[in-house]
């Protein structure tokens, strides 16, 4: 029977190929021009790469000089890779002029005239006319509306409006016309002649799957009125999908509202299924029984191959976490069978609607109806607007209906619509370029894509692998066993913590539960492994519910610090001599004890210092980091170097300072902490824990995760207290070796003076590794994609309430885009939910306590003397109910104001205008600081400026400034923003060893032992 259906399946597809019109277009028109330029693009990956690079900058570009740059910047990227005749007409582009303006015209009509093949028009009415003329050639529609990526709360309305006004355009319009039966009815009837397609992320501008609830209830607020329009107006309306993480939340949205009272016996709704997504046939089974069982109502499904497998493959690669689409495309096109063969099979419940233009996935669908009896009329084809004319007309010719997708939408947030569209055109695997520029022949385009492989993977879509399912860590990829000491493993960074999987959130609330359990309880000082009677205590208190105790922490005296430096001194000979293996096994077991309370570890750092949800995990993930990376450098750096000649042994080796000295901050209260103390600790050397006062309860979970390692008594002591009382005991102490210490330059600078004395009794220089913070700022450029950058500013500053030392508290705007930048920034940090950090839907939560705000609040006030004020949100009862603080923007900031100068760590952003890039980059540098920063801009020679110029210690381009990961970006800066190497760098352990050299003379007179040939 299989090979009866692939048969048919042919057969068909040889008749649609039999009835195409393969004509191209007439020569030098606009149309082959286009083809021309595709097929200049689909040959050479260099010049397709760099000019729809081009293509998607152009709206931003306003002046004729502006274009020529950018098109030259763009050729010249890839120069070495062009056609010689191109890299040559590169050198004649003209920047200004009569000719230039005549360039910078012809690129942008061309770019608008190319957009307009695959956008039908940038209004209702444009949307009507196009509309109406697929109508005459009897096609049916489902309009989408393009636009910006809605990041604040004023544009998710708009586009709701939008939505609304194009319902009621639309609908007034079209159902005025005289019926059309092929398209306007089906086998049972009449069916919507208004298809309207609806972006569930467009109505909510905090739209994010760690808060489903959160997240539906605000679409569905803005989603009801739009239903309620089309059912009253007989419009249809089609929930598009979007990327994987977006998945499960769009079919939650889905469901819910389609199974409220007025919509619940509505049939005049779809939703789009992705077929290259692994999980797709789950989704479909679990679809299936909802409108059968719970709905009682069928659905339409709109069964598509997808449109982000680029995206979705690099953001799996980026975090370490299972890809989620099939990679290769065989795979893709076998699925995408076998679930049209799933959706007829069950036509009654689930209608539906096979979007592609691969002929021989149509092909298949027409030949599997055939075989289940359904009437040609009981489902429909659809195809891109702009896209595959021909194929459209030739299923069409067969008694098909074909719906188009046809989006419409201004050209400026309409580019990345375009370039995704000339990049599925140019695609080396697209059927358009296999079928129609490099022939390939019919047989080969209708096999059968399950032929690559007999079965499609093993793997069930339906059971959760180690790497989705959460337990105690959601760990995406297996630990490496420890290798041996000759080869170490490659580090790989810990995946972060995917919340848009089920099971994970599960776990987190759980461990907040478990953790809510535990408050009220009493951490002592350790040392030698032994709890200290405790004496003194410091409450500790929810900085999200102020009157919420966690515990108390013990708070050490002086007698009890140097009792702490004693027990380490005791125990440095024997750590000392520990073999480097050892060493490095113990930072892997911590990093196992993390990974097996990574959740309960997580929720301690939500309740203790404010921070939500995926900043804890990335706290976590980041102390797995340092000890697993450190374990790795370090067997690299214990490695003894030779350097031997014949009767000359010499040995260049490492070996630890002494007792160690780790004094850290509560803002990333375990990876700091950790990562200091484990650098120290398999280095060989002895440590004392000292946390901040304000995180001493997640210090006392650090240590318990030592001991529960089997570190032994002495090498790590936990000694909390009050840095004025104890810390200069520390600092001072003759038998410390080593002060490693992240917070205030205040502070730094006194460490460092106080360390830099040599008291009777000391006979070194103490060692200081301190990180200082900074004053970092993001440069916007004026070509910049305001939607990335408004959200990376955002994100910069306003995350985990500007409490990183990397965060971004200045915005230098090129003068041309200021205003517009301004404006969206002010409304994106408008849109941000501010709440308890425990609240999965919380953007920013409080800071870390009442002294921080009270001192974040002077900043704010001095402020107002010295810009203007752009925005402060109103917080109302919250800012009573926890230490929270406005996001606050100011707006025309002098560069030389204390807010723009001094570090204020908190969630105050300062926006100031620059004339140019060089201007912008002299208000960049021109603090004491020099940490982090970053620069949106899309502009070649621009960048490579800003690279050169912005003298800083982590810089970003196109990306946020914080969120540094171990190994793939060391971190720390220069000038008085730190002392000592980046930490999660391969010189950082350096600064916690002495080099020695040992010279051994082998002669005995006159002969030396054999020493081979020197290998």
């Amino acid at each position: 029977m299989a090979n009866d259906l692939d048969e048919r399946t042919k057969q068909y597809g040889r008749e649609i190929f039999a009835r195409l019109d393969r004509q191209g277009p007439v020569l030098f028109t606009r149309a082959w021009l286009e083809d021309k330029l595709m097929g200049l693009g689909m040959h050479d990956p260099a010049l397709k790469v760099q000019l729809f690079r081009f293509v998607d900058t152009l709206p931003y570009l306003k002046q004729p000089a502006e274009v020529s740059r950018h098109l030259r910047e763009y050729l010249n990227e890839a120069k070495d890779e062009l056609p010689w005749w191109v890299r040559w007409g590169t050198r004649l582009i003209p920047n200004r002029g009569v000719l230039g303006q005549g360039l910078a015209f012809a690129s942008q009509r061309g770019a608008e005239q190319m957009a307009r093949k695959f956008i039908a028009g940038s209004n209702v009415g444009e949307a009507v006319e196009a509309v109406r003329a697929m109508r005459d050639r009897r096609l049916a529609f489902t309009i989408d509306l393009l636009g910006e990526a809605t990041i604040t709360e004023v544009e998710a309305d708009h586009v709701q409006k939008q939505y609304l006004d194009l319902l009621t355009g639309l609908t007034r319009e079209v159902n005025a016309w005289p019926e059309e039966p092929t398209i306007d009815r089906d086998d049972r009837g009449p069916i919507p002649r208004v298809n309207v397609s609806v972006k569930l992320s467009a109505l909510f501008s905090q739209f994010d799957p760690i808060d489903p609830e959160g997240t539906s209830r605000a679409v569905c607020r803005r989603l009801r009125p739009i239903l309620s329009l089309a059912k009253q107006t007989g419009a249809f309306v089609n929930f598009d999908m979007e990327q994987h993480s977006f998945k499960d939340v769009t079919l939650k949205i889905f469901r819910d509202i389609l199974t409220e009272p007025e919509f619940r016996d509505w049939p005049s709704v779809g939703i789009a299924i992705q077929a290259y997504l692994k999980d797709t046939e789950a989704d479909l089974h679990a679809l299936l029984d909802w409108a059968k069982n719970v709905r009682k109502t069928p659905v339409w499904i709109r069964l598509v191959k997808g449109a982000y497998w680029d995206y979705e493959t690099v953001i799996a690669a980026q975090n370490h976490w299972p890809v989620p689409v099939f990679t290769k495309k065989w795979e893709s096109d076998a699925n995408f069978e076998k679930l049209t063969e799933f959706l007829l099979a069950n036509v009654d419940w689930l209608i539906p609607a096979f979007g592609s233009h691969n002929i021989r996935s149509i092909s298949h669908a027409m030949a599997v109806a055939e075989k289940l009896g359904v009437p040609p009329r009981r489902y429909e084809f659809q195809m891109l607007y702009g896209m595959a004319d021909a194929i459209k007309e030739s299923i069409q010719s067969l008694g098909q209906r074909v719906r188009i997708y046809t989006p419409y939408g201004q050209l400026l947030p309409g580019m990345a619509y375009l370039v995704r569209r000339l990049l599925e055109n140019s695609s080396n695997d697209s059927f358009l370029r296999q079928g129609f520029s490099e022939g390939l022949s019919e047989e080969v385009l209708l096999t059968n894509p399950a032929a690559n492989r007999r079965v499609l993977p093993a793997e069930s879509p339906n059971t959760p692998t180690t790497s989705m399912i959460a337990t105690h860590s959601p760990a995406h990829t297996e630990s490496p066993a420890p290798a041996p000491t000759s080869a170490p493993a490659a580090f790989i960074n810990e995946p972060l913590t995917d919340f848009s999987v089920e099971a994970n959130r599960v776990a987190m609330k759980a461990a907040l539960d478990q953790v809510r359990a535990e408050f009220g309880r009493t951490y002592p000082i350790v040392i030698d492994n032994k709890p200290l009677p405790v004496t003194k205590t410091l409450d500790r208190e929810n900085p999200s519910r102020k009157s919420e105790l966690l515990g108390k922490v013990a708070m050490a005296n002086v007698d009890q610090a140097k009792l702490a430096v004693k027990s380490c001194l005791t125990a440095f000979d024997a750590w000392r001599d520990t073999s480097v293996e050892t060493r490095a096994k113990l930072l892997r077991d911590v990093a196992e004890q993390f990974r097996k309370r990574r959740f309960e570890l997580s929720a301690w750092i939500v309740f203790e210092t404010g921070k939500p949800w995926r900043e804890s995990d990335a706290d976590v993930a980041e102390a797995i980091d340092f000890c697993e990376y450190y374990a790795v450098e370090m067997l690299k750096l214990g490695a003894t170097q030779h350097r031997d000649v014949p009767g000359e042994d010499n040995r260049y080796f490492y070996e630890p300072r002494g007792v160690s000295v780790v004094i850290a901050p509560w803002n990333f209260p375990l990876a700091i902490l950790a990562g200091m103390a484990t650098a120290a600790i398999v280095s060989g050397n002895t440590v004392i824990l000292k946390p901040a006062e304000q995180s001493g309860i997640i210090g006392a979970k650090l240590m318990e995760c030592l001991q529960a390692a089997g570190v032994p008594p002495g090498v790590a002591n936990f000694l909390p207290g009050d840095g004025e009382e104890i810390g200069p005991t520390l600092v001072q102490h003759p038998d410390v070796a080593l002060i490693a210490f992240t917070g205030s330059l205040k502070v730094a600078l006194l460490i460092n003076e106080q360390a830099s004395k040599t008291p009777g009794g000391q006979n070194f220089v103490k060692k200081v590794i301190a990180e200082m913070g900074g004053k970092n700022a993001v440069i916007v450029d004026s070509d910049a994609d305001l939607d990335e950058a408004v959200k990376g500013v955002v994100d910069s500053a306003f995350g985990f309430g500007g409490q990183k030392c990397s965060a971004g508290s200045r915005a230098i705007v090129l003068d041309g885009i200021y205003d517009q930048f301004l404006n969206r920034l002010v409304e994106a940090t408008k849109s941000l939910a501010v709440k308890a950090a425990d609240d999965p839907g919380c953007s920013l939560g409080p800071v870390i306590d009442a002294e921080a705000r009270d001192r974040i609040l002077k900043f704010i006030e001095a402020g107002k003397k010295e810009a203007k004020l752009a925005h402060q949100t109103d917080l109302g009862a919250l800012m009573e109910q926890g230490h929270f603080i406005p996001p606050t923007i100011f707006a025309n900031v002098p560069e030389n104001a204390g807010i723009a100068q001094e570090e204020i760590f908190g969630p105050v952003l300062s926006v100031i205008r620059a004339k140019d890039l060089d201007d912008a980059l002299r208000i960049a540098n021109g603090t004491r600081y020099a940490l982090t920063g970053g620069c949106y801009s899309r502009s070649p020679s621009h960048l490579e400026k800003v690279k050169r110029k912005f003298r800083v210690g982590n810089l970003y381009i196109n990306r946020k400034c914080t969120g540094a990961l171990v190994d793939r970006q060391p971190f720390g800066g220069f000038k008085l923003s730190g002392i000592g190497s980046k930490a999660g760098g391969p010189d950082y352990l350096l600064q916690f060893v002495l080099p020695r050299t040992i010279t051994e003379n082998q002669m005995r007179r006159g002969f030396a032992p054999e020493t081979g040939t020197g290998e």
